[in-house]
């Protein structure tokens, strides 16, 4: 049995019932492996965090600024993604505590375990609210999350990253990217496209997809990583 105490410190979070916070950390895929283990997986709880998380993110947001909608939207998108979720699902050690099968535990610093994370503190915002209520879950969410707003604000990820290079690129070099179709493999129905990123004659960098605009998206994001000195 893990002992969830050193997490419970991490989170800043007693729990009543320590169950809630173990079955916020059960993956689908334990309990295919352990069909008699004592708890659930954690989808409900999940679904229930993500519905508390944009609750208080989004009344945070149109509480503290008089942007239009179009902006507060971004912004929030910015903090709830799994991407950003992920990092302070990993900051917090969510990791170490995860009920994974053996063939999930493998996959650390993929792409699927950046989503199981993301899930996974969905889920414990969840456990939060059940064990503790609102007000304890919305101080978690501000302490964790919104904090993060002045750093997406100053390095504007709450932008697309095609609009983010083109905003680069404009006021770095006074030049707007553009993009071309290298390559495309494959029948109608499963194309694959290479697309190049240009800066006039310069490729910057190229991206593959299912679609041109997929493929558009994927580069521009190379383009940042390549760029990375402009940020």
């Amino acid at each position: 049995m893990k002992d969830f105490s050193l997490l419970e410190r991490r989170l800043g979070v007693t729990f009543s019932n320590q169950d809630l916070l173990r079955q916020a950390l059960v993956h689908r895929s334990y309990l295919n492996e352990n069909p008699g283990f004592n708890l659930p997986h954690n989808e409900r709880l999940e679904f229930l965090g993500d519905a508390v998380l944009e609750l208080v993110v989004t009344e945070h947001l149109y509480n503290n600024f008089p942007n239009p909608e179009g902006e507060l939207t971004n912004w929030r998108a910015a903090l709830v993604n799994a991407i950003m979720l992920s990092g302070i699902a990993a900051d917090l050690g969510l990791e170490d505590y995860l009920y994974l099968s053996r063939g999930e535990a493998k996959d650390a610093g993929t792409k699927a375990r950046q989503f199981i994370l993301a899930n996974a503190i969905e889920a414990v915002i969840g456990a939060i609210y059940l064990d503790q209520g609102t007000p304890v879950a919305a101080e978690f969410i501000k302490r964790e999350v919104l904090v993060k707003l002045p750093e997406v604000l100053a390095n504007k990820t709450y932008l697309d990253p095609k609009s983010r290079f083109q905003e680069l690129a404009q006021d770095k070099v006074g030049v707007t990217p553009h993009y071309l179709v290298l390559d495309e493999q494959g029948p109608d129905h499963a194309k694959q496209f290479r697309v190049g990123l240009y800066l006039g004659e310069e490729l910057v960098a190229e991206g593959t997809g299912s679609s041109k605009q997929e493929a558009q998206v994927a580069a521009a994001e190379a383009g940042l990583n390549q760029k990375s000195d402009w940020q």
